[in-house]
């Protein structure tokens, strides 16, 4: 695909490589300011909530959610898949 892209563009290399920048930049641009704005409501990254009277661990074995359901501590010596350390 960038092959197809760097010969369909007209100049030689300098123009080429002139041009390629200028659709980078449109690009990032366009991301900026309509495609990451529309997307950002989607996103969870401003749904956190921390309840300090409630804290109870949430995460399994290397950061990873627990099943819903799961409760109880992990063996500290338990190897992940659940094989003995």
């Amino acid at each position: 695909m960038y092959g197809w892209i760097w010969r369909t563009l007209p100049g030689n290399a300098w123009v080429k490589l002139l041009i390629s920048l200028l659709l980078v930049l449109a690009i990032v641009y366009a991301l900026f300011t309509w495609v990451f704005p529309w997307a950002e409501p989607l996103l969870p990254f401003s749904d956190v909530t921390v309840d300090q009277e409630n804290v109870t661990n949430t995460t399994g074995p290397g950061g990873a959610p627990r099943p819903a359901g799961a409760t109880g501590a992990t063996s500290p010596t338990a190897l992940p898949g659940g094989l003995p350390g």
